[in-house]
């Protein structure tokens, strides 16, 4: 048998992944199944989108672009950040990715080495290890506590910090939490981590999915961040594989260089496409779509509540609820387990997203109808009643 490369051995599974594939399966027994586990928006493109994607098509504009990707949909995101966002970007800083899962390889393989530690809050999205683990660096993830809406804070990175830190990676708005970083938190993060000469990696893929106050980019704070985005989120192309990265000028020349070497260039029909969802009607669609998740949020809350599922840190962002389910006579897994083959409702265990809080803790996400998001709550009702 041919050997595998230690790194497989240390790639985190992906827990997610594997409820959804037991989901199917019961799914494909008959069985109706209310999926709250994947984080996939149930949207998908607009049409005009769709329409620029065939006109593209026609136009044979198939073949490679820039590895930076194509200049009109770089100028097109520096524009969108700072109109939307608050950020003064230039297009050159812009980089065009297969997917956010593109730009956080691009970013690993540009700042870590062998060796390199990169703190990261515990919980999070657990596929952002392994872009740390395939560059040959080592993720610590630092527990975090629901009262700083489980984020990192300057005091943990006086704590962990230590002589083979090169820096960290964070997300605001989170995933699994739907939490985001107060603007004094990340100024204060950030002067920490910068006090040592670190870098600050910026997962902002959730930033367009607010429900409260209108988001700043980290980059308002620190010009100097990495920022990683994506169309799979806000704009609800998951399969497209479009995200972009926003990098310091001095960067981008080995960033060009990896991407050239590592991709050659993201999907072009989707970059071309992909111009039409910054236009004023398709953005206005997707706001109407923004405040149909604000919708559902706002009813799972309060329903949550009566559930007795506890919401400690109540999200802010994203499409998802990390809820504490300590107290239930169960732990988190045997929650999920029971949940999806008793009541048909599909979550994740919070050993997705690490270990401080995996035993009692479960993600919902909330990227579906509000009908089925009714029903998930009656069948819980009857589930939590019956257990």
């Amino acid at each position: 048998m041919v050997r595998l490369a230690d790194r497989t051995e240390r790639t985190a599974p992906f827990y997610a992944v594997e409820v959804l594939k037991q989901a199917q399966a019961l799914a494909a027994q008959g069985r109706d199944i209310i999926s709250l586990g994947i984080g996939e928006p149930d949207f998908t493109a607009p049409a005009r989108v769709l329409e620029t994607l065939n006109r593209a098509a026609d136009a044979g504009l198939s073949g490679y672009t820039a590895p930076a990707g194509i200049p009109a949909l770089r100028e097109a995101i520096a524009h969108y950040y700072g109109t939307h966002f608050g950020a003064a970007v230039d297009p050159a800083r812009v980089l065009i990715t297969s997917g956010a899962s593109g730009a956080l390889l691009l970013a690993a393989m540009a700042l870590v080495d062998p060796g390199d530690e990169v703190l990261m809050p515990d919980p999070s999205y657990p596929a952002n290890r392994n872009f740390i683990t395939a560059a040959g660096g080592v993720t610590r993830l630092v527990p975090t506590t629901a009262g700083h809406r489980y984020q990192l804070r300057p005091e943990d990175i006086d704590a962990h910090w230590g002589p083979a830190t090169r820096g960290v990676l964070i997300a605001s708005p989170s995933n699994p939490t739907g939490t985001s970083m107060p603007r004094e938190a990340l100024r204060a993060l950030v002067a920490a981590v910068r006090a040592r000469g670190g870098f600050v990696i910026l997962d902002e893929i959730y930033l367009g999915l607010y429900y409260d106050a209108p988001p700043r980019s980290g980059l308002t704070l620190d010009d100097d961040l990495v920022v990683i985005n994506s169309f799979s989120k806000y704009f609800h192309m998951t399969g497209w594989r479009l995200g972009w990265l926003i990098a310091p000028a001095a960067m981008m020349p080995a960033l060009e260089r990896l991407a050239a070497s590592l991709a050659i260039c993201a999907p072009a029909l989707a970059q071309h496409a992909a111009l039409s969802c910054f236009e004023p009607e398709v953005m206005q669609v997707y706001e109407h779509r923004r405040l149909s998740f604000k919708e559902r949020r706002d009813f799972l809350l309060p329903a949550f509540e009566r559930l007795g599922l506890r919401v400690p840190a109540p999200p802010d962002g994203a499409f998802y609820i990390f809820s504490d389910v300590h107290g239930l006579g169960m732990d988190s897994a045997e929650f999920c387990r029971r949940l999806l083959h008793e009541a048909g409702v599909a979550a994740v265990p919070g050993l997705d997203f690490g270990q401080a809080h995996a035993d009692r803790t479960v993600r919902f996400s909330y990227a579906t109808g509000l009908d089925r998001l009714r029903e998930a709550v009656d069948r819980m009702a009857a589930f939590l009643g019956n257990r």
